[in-house]
């Protein structure tokens, strides 16, 4: 495992299971500092984890798409300065239902968690990460429109790619900035949303990540990577 060359503050939005608490729990391995958040009542695997890291961990409570919950946990971090903010909170919808047969309140349900949502957070604390620091979300390869050459879990692919364009649009205003910008797709893990016939494990994917992201530390500009580096086609 690689070791951090200086302890830094990540603030990870959705850790309470699955890739975000495997984030969670990687970022303390190397040393780091850790403000993870999980919605009421889904924070239990957090807390067995910050008895580990009593120093390290910081567990706070925010629904993503509650937009005061995100203004409040930005009141309460006051000053404090973050190294990367990443984005992680994510829905999907029946496997089968294409954009024909879906209900217009769970195509709304999983637009705004995955689209709308993680932006709405990147604006809202973009101020407090340091100049030389990575605002992450994660994507999909799904997500990719060059990519989707079968069809198949549309309007989850549909919200992928509008936060892709989102993103797009964000870096597009803030051209000038300093800091890294990243669109991540971890592959398709073994998780409760993934489920178990995924090809990844946790361990093949979220590691990997990791060192994608601290490779591109200190690179400006809007990146698409996958969980090993590769450029993916938007």
């Amino acid at each position: 495992m690689p070791t951090c060359s200086a302890q830094k503050t990540v603030l990870l939005i959705g850790a309470s299971r699955g890739l975000g608490l495997a984030m969670t729990e990687e970022y303390l391995a190397r040393g780091h500092k850790v403000i993870a958040t999980g919605r009421d009542g889904s924070k239990g695997a957090l807390h067995q984890l910050a008895e580990k890291y009593p120093d390290s961990l910081e567990v706070e409570t925010v629904d993503i798409t509650v937009p005061a919950q995100l203004e409040e946990l930005h009141a309460r971090l006051g000053e404090r300065q973050i190294d990367l903010f990443f984005v992680n909170a994510g829905v999907k919808n029946d496997d089968s239902e294409t954009i024909a047969d879906v209900s217009t309140e769970e195509f709304i349900r999983v637009m705004v968690t995955n689209s709308l949502s993680p932006m709405r957070a990147i604006e809202i604390f973009q101020q407090k990460v340091a100049p030389d620091g990575t605002i992450g979300v994660m994507s999909s390869g799904q997500g990719s429109l060059t990519n989707n050459t079968n069809g198949q879990y549309e309007v989850y692919r549909g919200s992928k790619a509008a936060l892709n364009m989102f993103m797009r649009s964000f870096a597009a205003r803030h051209s000038d900035d300093t800091r890294t910008l990243l669109l991540m797709a971890p592959g398709w893990v073994q998780t409760d949303m993934g489920g178990a016939q995924a090809r990844l494990t946790i361990e093949e994917s979220i590691p990997n990540l990791v060192n994608v992201i601290e490779e591109y530390a200190g690179r400006s500009g809007l990146h698409y990577l996958d969980y090993l580096g590769r450029v993916v086609p938007w």
